[in-house]
C-alpha cells in the first residue's frame, strides 16, 4: 500500500457525507497558507498540485515543486521537473503481456539474486483489459461473433494461460477477460472513480488519476480523471512504486462555443479538433477544453474528443469535473454514495467547473465555433489529414497520382464475380471501437442510416468487407434495444467481437479474389473505419487509402463501394423504382437520434453488463492455471519467453559512441507502427523465417501483437513494416538495411546482427516527429535488442522518446532544424558522438562528428533528450526495469 507524505504544510482537512468522514488534503489550505490564488490554474494542474501535495517527502517532491506549480500562474508555463505518482495503471493485452513477461523475468532475477520473488507485485492497483486479440476472420452472418472467439481462443490460449497466471500470481492486479469489451470503454463506463479512497488508518479521498499502456487512455479525461499513455516500459515502473518523471507541462486552453449543425456529429468535430492542434503544435502539452459549449456537449462527445489526444499530439485532453460529470456517473450505474462524493470532493477542492465563473490562465488558446464544423474525413494515412466530405473524391484522385502515378483509376476483374475491382474502391469498412463506440448518437445513428437505406432499396456493395467490433457489450444492448441492430446486420454489419480490430491491423484478410485483384493490378484501395489510426500498413497490407468517418459515414461509403464518388452532390443509389438515392436522403436527423438515447438507454444496461465483469466466458474460465509465484517458463514455446533484460545486473558505464554506423535513415513522422512489429507476419519476413524454424505453420503465425511476449519474434519484426523506407538501402521498400563497408543488402534484423557480431556501434537517425502514434513498448525494446546505442532525431513525440529512455536507448536531438537535410546521409558514414560522461546532465549538448567515405568530416550540433535527473538515473542503471529491480533488492 502506497505510504504518502507527512503533512509537512498542515494541509489536511476532512469533508463530511453523511454517516462518513473523508480526509483529503486540501488546495484551498494550502493557497492559504502560502498566499498564493490559484483558483485560476487550470484544472488539470490543479489535480498535478494535489498529487505533488499529497505526496510531498522532501525527496521524490518537494515543498519548491508545489511552489513552482502556484507560481505557474506569473508566466503560464514552467520548465519545473516534477514526480507524478498516479492512482492506478490500465492496461490492454497486447502491451499488457509483455509487461507481465517483464514482471515475471524481475520475479526470476529477484530470485537469483537472493531476493524474495513474491516481493515484486504492483504497488498501485493494475486492470489489465482483454480487447486487442479478436480479429475480424469471419464477417457478414450471424455465425461471425462465435467463429471469431473461437479462433481468437485458440490462437491465443497460451497467451491466456500465462495471463491467468499473472492473475493469481501477482496482488493489485486484476484481468477483465475478451469478449468484454476495450479497455478504454470499460474505464469509462466501469473502472473509473473520478474520486478514489483509500483506508490508511483513515478513509482518505483523492483525484482518480492513472497512466495507461495504451495511447488512447486519453478518453477517461472526458470523465475529469487525468490520464494519458506511457510505454509499458513506464507503466510497470509506476507500478512498481517509481513516480512519473515529468517536466510540468504547458496547458493549452481550447475554447469550445456554439452548437454542432444538423447533419455534422462529434466525429467530424474531433477531426476538426485533431487538424487545429496539430497545425499549432501541442506535443508534449496538456489541451484543456473549455468555454460555453460545454453546459451542452455530451459526455460521449467529451470522450470522443479526449480519445484522439494522440492524434493531436498532445499528452491529454482534459474535460472539468462538472454537471454532465455527474449525470454521466448516475447513468452508467455508479454507487450513489460515490456519485455523492464526486460531486462533493469536486466542489470544495475547486475542482467543480462552473458555467459563469472565470476562464483559467492558459499558456496559449484557440478557439472553435462548433457551427462551422463540417462532415469530414481523415486520410489517406494521417489523422490530422481532414478532408471536407465533398472533397473526398478530388482528394482521391490526388492520391492516386502520389502512389501510382496515374490520372485515371484502373480497373481489374475480380475471378469468379461480375463486377471488376477500380483504384479508389472500398474494400474495407468498419465501425471500429475505441473513438466513436463509446457514442450513442453516433452508433444509433449508424443503425437509423442502414435501417433508411434498406428501406430505399440499398445494398452494400460486393466487394466491401464490413464488419462491426463494439468497445461495449452495452452498445449490442441498445442497438437491440432499438431495433436497430437488424439493419446493420441486413448490410453485412454483424457483430465481428467486442475489441480493437480493424484500428490496430486486426481487420483479417481480405477475400482471396478480391486480394488477387488488387495485387494484379496494384491497385490503389480504399478503407473506411471509425478508429483513430490510419497509418500506413496499419489496417491490412492489400490497402494503401485509408480514412477515419463516423460510424453513418462508414456504413455509407460500404453502400457507394468507392472514395470515387462525392457523397454530398452525387447520389449514392437508386430505390426500387430506379430514382436516385442522396445521402441527405438516408441521413439521420439529430433529434431522431437523441430521442433514441433518451428512450432506450438505461442504467440497468450499464448494471447488467458489469456486475460480473472479472468472471468471463467460460472459455476464459476454463483455462487451466498454475498457482506459482515463479512462472515455469516453457522452452518450446513462441508466444512466451523470458526475456534478456536482466542479464547484466549492473550500471551501464556512459562513454562517447565512436565509429558507430547507421542501422536505418529515415524521414518525417516515422510512426511506432513503422518502428514496432504490427499486424500480420509475412512468411518470407525474418520474424515468419524463425518461425517455420521453430516448427510453427504460416497459417498459426497469428500477429506481432499477440507474440509481443516472445522477444525473438519482436526483435526481427523491428523496424520490419511493409512501409518502411530506409535511406540506408534505396530502392527498397519495407525493412531492409545495407551492411557496410561491404554492401550487402539484408534485412535490418540480419544487418544488426552482424554489427554485433563485428561490435560495431550502431544509430538511426530520422527526421522530425520520430515516434508518433501508439504507445508500442517493443519500438524501444526492439530498438535496443538490435544493438542501437542512439537515436538522433529532429525532434521527438513524447511517449517514443521516453520508451527509448526506459530502455536505456540514448535519444538525441538536432539543434538545427535542417541538420539532417543538410547532411544528407546515406548509410557509408561513420559517426561519433562526443560530449557524453557518466553525469549525464539533462538536455546536456553534444557533438556529432559524421566522417564520410572519402575521409571529409563535418561535426553537428545535439542535444541530449534526457530531460529530468530521473531519466539520466534509469539510463546510468541501463533502463527503468533495472533501476526499479536494483532499488528493490537495497530494500
Amino acid at each position: 500500500m502506497p505510504q504518502y507524505g507527512q503533512d509537512t504544510l498542515n494541509t489536511k482537512r476532512t469533508l463530511t457525507l453523511g454517516e462518513t468522514q473523508y480526509s483529503y488534503f486540501s488546495l484551498k489550505a494550502l493557497a492559504q497558507k502560502s498566499g498564493a490564488d490559484i483558483t485560476r490554474l487550470p484544472f488539470s494542474l490543479k489535480v498535478l498540485l494535489e498529487n505533488l501535495l499529497r505526496w510531498e517527502n522532501g525527496k521524490d517532491v518537494h515543498v519548491s515543486d508545489i511552489d513552482q506549480l502556484e507560481k505557474w500562474l506569473d508566466q503560464a508555463s514552467s520548465d519545473c521537473e516534477i514526480a507524478f505518482r498516479p492512482a492506478r495503471v490500465l492496461m490492454q493485452d497486447f502491451t499488457g503481456v509483455p509487461a507481465v513477461v517483464d514482471l515475471a523475468a524481475m520475479r526470476d532475477a529477484a530470485a537469483e539474486r537472493g531476493d524474495n520473488p513474491a516481493a515484486i507485485n504492483p504497488i498501485c492497483p493494475v486492470d489489465l483489459v482483454i480487447d486487442h486479440s479478436i480479429m475480424v476472420d469471419d464477417y457478414g452472418h450471424a455465425q461471425s461473433l462465435k467463429i471469431n472467439e473461437t479462433l481468437e481462443f485458440k490462437r491465443n490460449r497460451e497467451r491466456y494461460e500465462f495471463l491467468r497466471w499473472g492473475q493469481q500470481a501477482f496482488e493489485n492486479f486484476r484481468v477483465v477477460p475478451p469478449g468484454t469489451g476495450i479497455c478504454h470503454q470499460v474505464n469509462l463506463e466501469y473502472l473509473a472513480q473520478v474520486v478514489m479512497t483509500q483506508d490508511q488508518g483513515e478513509l482518505l479521498a483523492f483525484p482518480d488519476t492513472l497512466v495507461g499502456t495504451d495511447s488512447h487512455t486519453t478518453m477517461i479525461n472526458a470523465l475529469g480523471v487525468l490520464g494519458w499513455g506511457v510505454g509499458g516500459i513506464e507503466a510497470e515502473a509506476a507500478m512498481l512504486g517509481q513516480p512519473v518523471s515529468m517536466v510540468l507541462p504547458d496547458v493549452v486552453g481550447f475554447k469550445l462555443n456554439g452548437r454542432l449543425r444538423e447533419g455534422t456529429t462529434a466525429t467530424d468535430l474531433v477531426l476538426r479538433v485533431v487538424q487545429m492542434l496539430r497545425e499549432r503544435g501541442v506535443v508534449g502539452k496538456f489541451v484543456e477544453f473549455y468555454g460555453p459549449a460545454l453546459d451542452h456537449l455530451p459526455l460521449p462527445d467529451r470522450a470522443t474528443i479526449a480519445n484522439m489526444a494522440p492524434e493531436y499530439g498532445a499528452t491529454c485532453g482534459f474535460f472539468p469535473i462538472d454537471g454532465e460529470t455527474i449525470r454521466y456517473l448516475n447513468f452508467t450505474s455508479r454507487q450513489p454514495d460515490q456519485v455523492k462524493l464526486v460531486e462533493a470532493y469536486a466542489k470544495e477542492q475547486g475542482l467543480w467547473r462552473e458555467s459563469a465563473g472565470p476562464d483559467p490562465i492558459y499558456s496559449d488558446t484557440l478557439e472553435l465555433d462548433l457551427a462551422t464544423v463540417e462532415p469530414s474525413l481523415a486520410g489517406p494515412k494521417r489523422p490530422q489529414d481532414r478532408i471536407e466530405l465533398s472533397g473526398v473524391a478530388a482528394s482521391f484522385d490526388q492520391t492516386l497520382q502520389e502512389l501510382a502515378s496515374q490520372d485515371k483509376p484502373r480497373s481489374v476483374e475480380v475471378q469468379g464475380q461480375s463486377y471488376n475491382l477500380h483504384d479508389g474502391d472500398v474494400v474495407i469498412a468498419a465501425i471500429t471501437s475505441c473513438t466513436n463506440t463509446s457514442n450513442p448518437s453516433v452508433m444509433l445513428g449508424a443503425g437509423l442510416l442502414a435501417k433508411k437505406a434498406l428501406g430505399k432499396g440499398l445494398k452494400v456493395k460486393p466487394w466491401v468487407k464490413t464488419s462491426l467490433a463494439p468497445g461495449s457489450q452495452v452498445v449490442t444492448d441498445y442497438l437491440k434495444a432499438a431495433g436497430l441492430q437488424g439493419a446493420l446486420d441486413e448490410l453485412g454489419f454483424t457483430l465481428a467481437g467486442y475489441g480493437c480490430t480493424t484500428c490496430i491491423g486486426n481487420s483479417g484478410p481480405l477475400a482471396a479474389p478480391i486480394a488477387n485483384a488488387v495485387q494484379e493490378g496494384d491497385l490503389v484501395v480504399a478503407s473506411v473505419l471509425s478508429g483513430n489510426r490510419n497509418f500506413e500498413g496499419r489496417i491490412n497490407q492489400h490497402v494503401k487509402a485509408n480514412y477515419l468517418a463516423s460510424p453513418p459515414l462508414v456504413v455509407a461509403y460500404a453502400l457507394a463501394g468507392t472514395t470515387r464518388l462525392d457523397l454530398v452532390n452525387d447520389p449514392i443509389g437508386e430505390d426500387q423504382q430506379g430514382n436516385p438515392v442522396y445521402l441527405k436522403d438516408i441521413w439521420p436527423s439529430n433529434r431522431e437520434c437523441d430521442d433514441l438515447i433518451r428512450d432506450i438507454l438505461t442504467p440497468e444496461m450499464f448494471r447488467s453488463r458489469y456486475s460480473d465483469v472479472f468472471t468471463g466466458p467460460q472459455s476464459w474460465q476454463d483455462i487451466a492455471v498454475s498457482k506459482t509465484k515463479t512462472y515455469h517458463w516453457k522452452s518450446e514455446s513462441t508466444y512466451v519467453r523470458n526475456p534478456p533484460f536482466f542479464e547484466a545486473g549492473q550500471s551501464v558505464e556512459i562513454d562517447n559512441i565512436e565509429q558507430a554506423r547507421a542501422l536505418l535513415i529515415l524521414g518525417d513522422s516515422v510512426t511506432t507502427d513503422h518502428i514496432s512489429p504490427a499486424g500480420s507476419i509475412a512468411k518470407d519476413s525474418a520474424a515468419g523465417q524463425y518461425l517455420i524454424e521453430q516448427g510453427v505453420k504460416p497459417a498459426d503465425f497469428n500477429s506481432y501483437g499477440s507474440r509481443r511476449g516472445n522477444h525473438e519474434v519482436m526483435m526481427r519484426g523491428t523496424f520490419a513494416n511493409i512501409r518502411i523506407r530506409n535511406k540506408v538501402a534505396p530502392g527498397t521498400e519495407g525493412g531492409w538495411s545495407k551492411h557496410q563497408p561491404d554492401g550487402t543488402v539484408m534485412s535490418v534484423f540480419d544487418t544488426a546482427m552482424k554489427y554485433q557480431q563485428e561490435k560495431t556501434p550502431l544509430i538511426v537517425l530520422a527526421g522530425r516527429e520520430y515516434g508518433t502514434g501508439s504507445s508500442r513498448d517493443w519500438a524501444a525494446k526492439g530498438t535496443r535488442l538490435l544493438g542501437v546505442k542512439a537515436v538522433i532525431a529532429q525532434s521527438y513525440e513524447r511517449i517514443h522518446r521516453s520508451n527509448l529512455v526506459g530502455m536505456g536507448v540514448l535519444p538525441l536531438q538536432f539543434i538545427s532544424e535542417t541538420a539532417l537535410a543538410d547532411m544528407n546521409p546515406d548509410g557509408t558514414e561513420l559517426f561519433d558522438i562526443r560530449g557524453l560522461d557518466s553525469q549525464l546532465v539533462p538536455s546536456q549538448d553534444l557533438e556529432l562528428v559524421v566522417t564520410r567515405g572519402d575521409g571529409s568530416t563535418k561535426t553537428y550540433g545535439l542535444r541530449s533528450r534526457i530531460d529530468t535527473k530521473e531519466e539520466a538515473a534509469y539510463l546510468l542503471k541501463g533502463g527503468i526495469l533495472e533501476y526499479v529491480l536494483q532499488n528493490l533488492s537495497k530494500k
